[in-house]
């Protein structure tokens, strides 16, 4: 039996973002100098938003064999 869901553009841009980010993360944890991204820069803000979240437990973040099935 197949299941299927259906979501809106903006849900999957949403979700995509949030996949993006997370994978960005921990790229950088794990090779801190793989490139630069500015402090005062969205994106390292949004990232730094997302650690700190995590540290506290306010979100879950998935492992890319949960995200994509691998």
């Amino acid at each position: 039996m197949s299941s299927q869901i259906v979501i809106g553009v903006e849900q999957l841009e949403s979700i995509i973002r949030r996949v993006v980010r997370e994978e960005l993360a921990q790229i950088l944890v794990k090779e801190p100098d793989t490139f630069y991204i500015a402090p005062d820069s969205p994106l390292y803000k949004d990232m730094q938003e997302i650690l700190h979240r995590r540290e506290q437990g306010t979100v879950k973040l998935h492992t890319h064999a949960e995200v994509w099935g691998e």
